[in-house]
């Protein structure tokens, strides 16, 4: 274990010290782990409720980052993942409480209800009016279920905020706390680790991950999670974590949210912008609109690799809840306002001339358009499908991509067919399909012009080489092979019927044939498959006995060029 501390038994009071001597708006109780406001006592003479949260340390910069005006008046720090004792907690309400009581945000774990809520009843029989609220946010774990119920994660932060800013308003207690209530009620939270990490005391990772291994719906303290899995890239996780989100809260299009990216401890602030950037434009492809994001370490579990998203449903009076002012060390000084991200316009990609026949041009436009209907028509069909083994959005995402190419078509460079147009094609659906798809499809399309233009495609051997090309820059992008349940087993048995077919010289439609049954075979052969790619590796066997939709989409669309060629 190598970890800059002093002594395992001194690493929260350690802690503590270094927090409140760069932070002159804190103070530490004599004697204990306790973090308060500086100025507690000025806002309990001005009537304002008290807010008090804590737990187990860990988790820094909660919950003693959240001190300060506009939001906690005391943070309670227990030893790293556990809760703090019932004396503590009312140590801290009896520093900070004044006439408008105080409420307590207790993130959903035993111990801490058990301490927390003691301590309120204490003090209620001492005459402090307390009230206490439970957050519980974590979708990844059902509401009922053989275990302690929904762990409260990073959006317990959100809570502190907008109680914070109602307490600072004057609102009563009473008030304050159905505030936070209905907030806590409003939140969806869901992780996923890359690594474990390391308590101090024990000396060793909590769980062991193997390279590739990722684990799913974990809660704050070092515990496993729900799944493990293997690593996808940064798109495909936000796409998991937001799905199970938005189907908690049973979101909809129109419907206003804001968005917590948070560092569970390890992980670098560009993956951090990576995640963010997926989701929201996973939540715009949804219609949901997303007022206040913001990305960062808000609530971590020590050094972790990994992140949370939460998203909490708001309105005009919550918004300006969260804009109000808040003087803390963590609350992000930006303002969470989503922007429109401003860019220059690219330099014009190098036209390259092939010397291509007019024929050759209005037989590569009905090829393209013939390909575009045919995935126009079968969109609720790969909808269907995919919704079987994925998320349900293929047919939609190739159907978009498939009415953007013919809306653009005109505008590819025709004097330089086919080279361009493929280019212009791949251009085309990198900007405009969102997914895996898009960049599968974008850069077999770039490797299949590179070797075309290199050709010069004047013959159906050099376009069969091409498209071979063309596959085996998909299978280089996407990690995928055949036997993998992806579309490549569709791609693949194709790209060789073709070429070994025109290698014994059979007429083109013969040899288009040939592709298109070896693609129909390689699709249907993916029903017996375990998944081992893509989506559908998310439902395991459960997969098994449906064709893979990527792969039905490849035969499909083959099948449509094969029949616009026919002589």
């Amino acid at each position: 274990m190598k970890k800059l501390i002093n002594e395992v038994s001194a690493v929260v009071p350690d802690m503590l010290d270094g927090l409140a001597a760069l932070n002159p708006n804190l103070c530490l109780l004599q004697g204990s782990t306790i973090v308060v406001r500086a100025d507690a006592e000025a806002a309990a003479a001005r009537g304002e409720v008290a807010l008090i949260s804590g737990g187990g340390s860990g988790h820094e910069p909660a919950h003693g980052g959240y001190v300060g005006s506009g939001m906690l008046s005391a943070a309670v720090a227990g030893e790293v993942f556990t809760s703090p004792s019932t004396d503590a907690v009312l140590d801290a309400i009896r520093a900070v409480a004044g006439k408008a009581g105080a409420l307590l945000i207790v993130k959903n774990y035993t111990g801490d209800r058990f301490n927390f809520g003691l301590a309120a009843e204490i003090a209620r029989a001492e005459g402090i009016a307390t009230e206490m609220v439970i957050v519980a946010d974590d979708v990844a774990l059902t509401a009922s279920g053989d275990h302690a119920g929904r762990r409260g994660l990073a959006g317990t932060v959100l809570v502190h905020k907008i109680a914070g800013a109602a307490a600072t308003a004057g609102r009563p207690l009473a008030e304050v706390a159905q505030i936070a209530r209905d907030v806590a009620a409003s939140l969806g939270t869901m992780g996923v680790a890359l690594t474990a990490c390391t308590v101090p005391a024990a000396g060793k990772p909590g769980f062991e991950l193997a390279d590739g291994e990722i684990e799913w719906g974990l809660g704050i303290h070092g515990e496993p999670g729900v799944e493990r899995g293997a690593m996808e890239p940064a798109a495909a996780i936000v796409d998991k974590l937001l799905a199970k989100i938005v189907g908690d809260l049973s979101l909809q299009a129109g419907e206003r949210v804001a968005l917590l990216v948070n560092n569970l401890g390890g992980t670098p602030s560009s993956e951090l912008s990576i995640v963010a950037g997926s989701a929201l434009r996973y939540l715009a492809g949804r219609g949901i609109k997303v007022e206040r994001g913001w990305a960062g370490t808000f609530l971590s579990a020590l050094e972790m690799a990994g992140i949370s998203l939460t998203l909490l449903r708001v309105d005009d009076q919550r918004l300006r809840w969260l804009d109000a002012a808040a003087h803390t060390s963590a609350w992000p000084a930006l303002s969470g306002r989503i922007a429109q991200v401003s860019v220059r316009p690219a330099p014009a990609e190098p036209e390259r001339a092939s010397g291509a026949t007019l024929s050759r041009e209005a037989t590569l436009r009905r090829v393209i358009e013939a390909v575009c209907a045919c995935l126009l028509k079968a969109e609720p069909t790969l909808t269907d499908m995919d919704q079987r083994v994925g998320d349900g959005d293929l047919g939609i995402s190739l159907s978009r991509g498939a009415r953007a190419v013919l809306h653009e078509l005109d505008g590819y460079p025709a004097e330089t067919i086919p080279g361009a147009v493929l280019r212009g094609m791949s251009a085309t659906l990198r900007r405009v399909v969102g997914g895996t798809s898009g960049p599968l499809y974008a850069v077999m399309l770039v490797r299949t012009a590179v070797a075309l233009e290199r050709s010069g495609g004047s013959t159906p051997k050099e376009w069969a080489a091409a498209f071979s090309a063309g596959v085996d820059g998909l299978m280089e992008l996407g990690g995928a092979r055949p036997g993998d349940r992806t579309m490549v087993d569709a791609l693949k048995p194709a790209a060789d019927a073709l070429q070994s077919a025109l290698a014994r010289q059979e007429a083109l439609d013969a040899a288009l044939k040939a592709a298109v049954d070896a693609a129909t075979e390689g699709a249907s052969q993916t029903a017996s498959m375990h998944p081992r790619r893509g989506r559908s590796s998310y439902v395991g066997d459960r997969a098994l006995g449906h064709v893979d939709p990527g792969a039905h989409a490849v035969a499909l669309w083959l099948a449509a060029i094969c029949e616009a060629l026919k002589t």
